[in-house]
């Protein structure tokens, strides 16, 4: 196999070449720091492993060029990778491939084109200054309108579940009818680029608060709702100001490198499985167990109210699947049955209004391993026994990814919507939740 190596400039320059680059980028930083993130003629493969050896091939890829971004990862034989390639890194990237045997379909030409397309459709929509959910919403949107939630219904609580390196309020609100109820704690926004989840979380928030559906209000009325949109506020931010793709934090490190994966960096077997100590890595799972504030004081914050939270909901995208722990190993959960049961009621219920198919799992079997997570270290640290994440539209047959067109906020709210009263019924019958 002919292997491909990626070097960084500064690894081909040597260190004292490295040191009057880094020089330069003192004098110039403030120039790039209003540069935005573009992917002009950047292309979208499609990649299945048939073999081990193909499978490590992808898996070391992912690990040695920052000139790939990889959106949709695995690590079993069969299961598909979406990967975006730089223009400069095609050649080398198809013949890596191609010595291995490792056939590529080609899902996009030009992904800057699906970017400046959905940054024109929020553009034009913009205009009317209301609060919809036929579009997607920057952070100071979705906080203005939590804050008018709270001042126009009596059961709404504002909440401020932490704060973010650059200082941003982790804003969320409860949601309480009466004393007593069992507590569901909804995470939304941990991956900055997956902007459906912010959005889900505050379609589902609306309809807790309007829908006259009765299984809605039974859930409604009878549970208490903390309700956050977007726990890596700054992240989400720069989706919107700077890289519609980037996906960790904004925490500094050495090296010019910035922010850690917030879903690696929660203290629970951390960096045992699936995450990398690079920091450049996309899954780089920070120096030491919350050392991203932004987890470290929501995660204070969630322990404040351990007895209170009965169920653990988070919001991702994509690939259309319902996991629940562990993503740290195979072995299974003490409730492994239960939770299995509750998930495949769940996403069947999910298929009834759309058709929108989903698989389901444990993390590490389902779809790959992840260690670090907020809904194990929910489950492995607070005891909340019903603990599940969603991945949201599109399915893994998606070339959009997590360029989702704001059309789909609506349905997948409602199917998504759909499917938590399932869940919730059938916990529920299980006896999972304490009044």
């Amino acid at each position: 196999m002919k292997k491909l190596v990626c070097y960084s400039k500064r690894e081909k320059m040597g260190l004292s070449a490295a040191v009057a680059i880094v020089a330069v980028w003192l004098c110039i930083g403030v120039t790039y720091a209003n540069e935005v993130a573009r992917y002009d003629n950047y292309k979208v493969y499609e990649a299945i492993p048939s073999s081990n050896s193909q499978l490590k091939l992808l898996n070391e890829l992912e690990e040695s060029s920052d000139s790939l971004i990889f959106l949709k990862s695995s690590n079993k034989v069969g299961e598909k990778f979406n990967i975006v390639v730089a223009p400069h890194k095609v050649a080398d990237f198809t013949e890596a491939l191609y010595n291995e045997g490792i056939s590529a379909k080609l899902l996009e030409t030009n992904l800057q084109k699906s970017i400046d397309g959905e940054k024109h459709r929020m553009m034009s929509r913009r205009a009317n200054e209301s609060f919809d959910f036929n579009d997607y919403y920057e952070l100071e949107d979705i906080h203005a309108w939590l804050e008018k939630l709270a001042s126009q219904y009596d059961q709404v609580e504002l909440l401020d579940g932490g704060h973010s390196f650059e200082n941003r309020s982790i804003k969320g609100v409860k949601v309480s009818y009466k004393s007593g109820n069992p507590g569901i704690f909804v995470e939304g926004g941990i991956h900055a680029r997956e902007w459906i989840s912010p959005a889900t979380v505050a379609y589902i928030l609306n309809e807790l608060l309007t829908s006259t559906d009765p299984k809605v209000r039974y859930i409604a009325e009878n549970y208490d709702w903390y309700m956050f949109p977007s726990v890596n506020p700054d992240g989400y931010v720069y989706t919107h100001k700077k890289d519609r793709l980037w996906r960790k934090t904004r925490t500094p490190y050495s090296g010019g490198c910035f922010g850690a994966d917030p879903n690696r960096n929660w203290d629970f077997h951390w960096a045992e499985q699936g995450t990398s100590n690079q920091c450049k890595s996309d899954i780089y799972a920070g120096p030491h167990p919350f050392s991203e504030v932004e987890t470290k004081t929501l995660s204070q914050f969630i322990t404040s109210l351990k007895g209170k939270i009965q169920a653990y909901i988070s919001f991702h995208s994509y690939s259309q699947l319902l996991l629940f722990p562990y993503g740290h190993t195979n072995e299974h959960t003490p409730n492994h049955n239960d939770l299995n049961d509750i998930a495949n009621a769940t996403i069947a219920s999910l298929a009834k209004r759309y058709g929108t198919r989903y698989t389901f799992g444990n993390t590490y079997d389902a779809i790959y391993p992840a260690s670090g997570a907020s809904m194990d270290w929910a489950y492995g640290k607070l005891g909340v026994n019903i603990s599940y994440t969603y991945e949201l539209r599109p399915g893994q047959e998606s070339s959009g990814g997590f360029i989702l067109p704001p059309k789909q906020i609506v349905p997948t709210g409602e199917e998504t919507l759909d499917s938590l009263v399932t869940l919730l019924e059938e916990s529920q019958r299980r006896g999972y939740y304490e009044n």
